[in-house]
């Protein structure tokens, strides 16, 4: 028997986590001197309520080796954990994950993702549905190692005051970016971490380059999933989902919040789309 365990910030909706079973360890979210657990004290939609009416950028820190060592123990000798994490370059999770498993008697693998939000979740539901195809955690690990390779994160900043507030950009710079209407885009590069591709001026532009990206980064979209994660522009993203359905015709498209790991970068009306 194969089990799957994933940190927090894989953002999938919960009817796939409770269809395939997936246990989840939070990660811990910070704001205003208070610690939460991801998805456990705090919805996606209470943590973006907090982090758009706060001045200080909250803070995620990766769960402790033993609560993944005491979330691998709870399965026998019997069972083969594979556990998921967000990319090393961005978070210590998958380091912690490593250490918790020569914490743990259990029989575990270690999967480094590298990615985020939903480009963490599909990995997840790839191997579900290859373990339940009765695929080993080696096959499992193979394939996943390719379609890793191959995924496309893109990271949509609709405004850069989370990237001022965390000091990666200066208050005159923010300020510049917002009278002149620029809107970033980001996307995972090697070693899983994130950096700018594009700025461009205008809302219009932006979403239209977006759909040309997706378009230059393939030909067949029929056996791909798309997932976009958003902080709360839910009206933006439907229309996002429908232009993507329409132009590229994808196997599904799977929508849902985005986390504090991710949405603490993205802030207002930031979406991802992973795919």
């Amino acid at each position: 028997m194969i089990k799957i365990i994933s940190d927090s910030s894989a953002d999938l909706p919960k009817e796939l986590l409770d269809k395939y079973d997936i246990t989840l360890v939070p990660l811990t979210v910070s704001i205003d001197g208070r610690d939460y657990l991801e998805k456990v004290d705090l919805t996606p939609q209470e943590f973006f309520k907090k982090m758009f009416s706060t001045e200080v950028l909250p803070k995620t820190s990766q769960p402790a080796p033993a609560t993944f060592a005491e979330a691998f123990s709870q399965f026998g000798p019997d069972t083969e954990v594979l556990c998921f994490t967000i990319s090393s370059g961005l978070s210590g999770t998958y380091q912690s994950a490593c250490i918790g498993k020569d914490l743990s008697d259990a029989k575990v693998t270690v999967f480094d993702t590298l990615a985020g939000s939903l480009g963490h979740g599909l990995q997840i539901i790839r191997a579900a549905e290859l373990a339940k195809q009765g695929s080993t955690v080696e096959e499992i690990v193979a394939d996943l190692s390719e379609y890793r390779e191959n995924m496309n994160i893109l990271v949509l900043l609709n405004t850069l005051e989370n990237i001022v507030k965390g000091g990666r950009l200066s208050k005159f710079q923010g300020s510049l970016a917002k009278i002149l209407n620029i809107k970033v885009l980001l996307e995972r590069v090697e070693g899983g971490k994130v950096e700018i591709f594009e700025k461009i001026r205008g809302k219009k532009k932006f979403q239209k380059r977006i759909l040309d990206v997706i378009e230059e980064r393939g030909t067949d979209f029929s056996a791909v999933t798309f997932g976009i994660t958003h902080t709360g522009n839910e009206e933006e993203v439907e229309a996002m989902k429908q232009e993507i359905i329409e132009r590229f015709h994808p196997k599904d498209v799977i929508v849902n919040y985005m986390g504090a790991t991710m949405g603490t970068y993205a802030g207002k009306d930031g979406m991802i789309i992973s795919f």
